[in-house]
């Protein structure tokens, strides 16, 4: 099958992105939900900054994507030390923190 093209718009707005230092997963039988969250260093309490709704497939489909290109990163630039000094400890229901 040849490589399609597809034609995908950028606005202005969404280009400038927004920063994230946290993210909350959560899912149900028939959606994962992404909350991406703003976290200050020593206060208890964050920003929900953007939510991403996707089906499970979309969702494992993200997962090998992230997993490849990290793999990529992590070729290129060493090896991603994970440091979970100071993290915030994992939720107890349906989801997880990244």
């Amino acid at each position: 099958m040849p490589d399609q093209k597809i034609d995908i718009n950028l606005p202005e707005e969404i280009a400038q992105g927004v920063y994230s230092n946290l993210a909350i997963i959560s899912h149900s039988n028939s959606e994962f939900i992404v909350d991406f969250v703003a976290m200050l260093p020593g206060v208890q309490k964050g920003t929900v900054r953007s939510r991403i709704i996707m089906t499970p497939q979309n969702a494992k489909r993200l997962l090998n994507a992230l997993a490849d290109n990290i793999s990529k990163y992590e070729g290129q630039n060493g090896v991603i030390v994970d440091n979970p000094q100071g993290a915030i400890p994992p939720m107890m229901n349906n989801g997880g923190l990244a």
